[in-house]
């Protein structure tokens, strides 16, 4: 069963354990690069591949004004993500203003309360602690000195450029899904929890399940063929993403999700949405009749490009 584990649960841990690195937003190739490289020590070993992770992002509490407004995965959603790609366990850092007066000696020191540290695994240019005063070449000593492997992994590209999170929350707000996929290795997903709504989809025939993302990075506003997934399955869907200005419109951006095959009640649920394919921009119908017909041809279209 996959665990969440605070940095101080480490000294519990009495199995070998592989560690991956890193903030991983999105978890992207390269990012899963890291990964398989821990996953592939622990089996060798018979033990455990988790990641190490940091929350919230260090830039947060760094440099707020530099910080991106939106990430590419919360810490739930990453979770569901490692999960899925064989991860064991996820170690989280609290990262403060304390834990980033840390020397990079004072992080090694609290990885070593894991008596069983077999490997760790990082991008080789990671760097930790204080000043970014660890690096690879400082780990590499480490783990001559306590047994520990250490796996440096070179940079994933596309397209002749370096993965990274900010090339994939560009490429979103482009509405350059292909290339956001690419370099995720997967179709973009979001999170979030499903809230209860002004019910107006079931009063037009096409109930939907509400949901505001986690601070994950939006697509372009419009109707979308998507697919959602919660208790582990994936549902074809059909939804819209905006502000709903045909009634009145909202402040915040809603993701309204209208499953094509599942009728129930999803309040309170976590619910994680892919996004298959573009259908049609956002707009203003003249009355809800003809917003009705209009997501009516939305469903046949969604339900004819998932489910055929």
């Amino acid at each position: 069963m996959f665990q969440r584990l605070a940095f101080s649960d480490l000294a519990t841990i009495r199995q070998p354990l592989s560690l991956a690195l890193g903030v991983f937003d999105g978890v992207h190739l390269g990012h899963q690069a890291v990964m398989a490289r821990a996953v592939e020590r622990a089996r060798e070993a018979g033990g455990l591949a988790g990641v190490l992770t940091f929350e919230p992002h260090p830039i947060q509490v760094l440099a707020p004004e530099r910080a991106p407004r939106r990430l590419l995965a919360s810490l739930e959603h990453k979770e569901r993500l490692l999960e899925d790609l064989g991860l064991d366990l996820l170690v989280v850092v609290e990262f403060t203003r304390e834990f980033a007066s840390w020397s990079a000696g004072d992080f090694l020191a609290e990885l070593r309360r894991a008596e069983r540290l077999h490997s760790l695994a990082m991008g080789r240019d990671w760097c930790f602690g204080k000043n970014r005063g660890g690096n690879v070449e400082l780990l590499e000593k480490f783990g001559q000195e306590h047994g520990v492997a250490i796996d440096a992994v070179s940079a994933v590209m596309v397209a002749g450029e370096r993965i990274s999170s900010t090339r994939i929350r560009q490429a979103l707000r482009d509405g350059n899904l292909a290339a956001a996929e690419e370099m995720l290795g997967r179709l973009y997903s979001v999170m979030g929890t499903v809230s209860e709504g002004k019910k107006l989809g079931r009063e037009l025939g096409f109930p939907t399940a509400n949901l505001v993302p986690q601070s994950e990075q939006l697509p372009p506003d419009g109707v979308w063929a998507v697919e959602a997934r919660w208790d582990g399955a994936w549902h074809p869907a059909v939804a819209n993403l905006g502000r709903r200005p045909t009634v009145g419109g909202d402040e915040d951006r809603m993701l309204e999700v209208h499953l094509l095959s599942w009728q129930g009640d999803l309040y309170g649920k976590e619910l994680e949405v892919r996004f298959r394919q573009f259908l049609r921009g956002e707009k203003k119908f003249d009355g809800l009749e003809a917003l009705k017909e209009q997501i009516g041809r939305d469903v046949e279209s969604a339900r004819k490009l998932l489910v055929g």
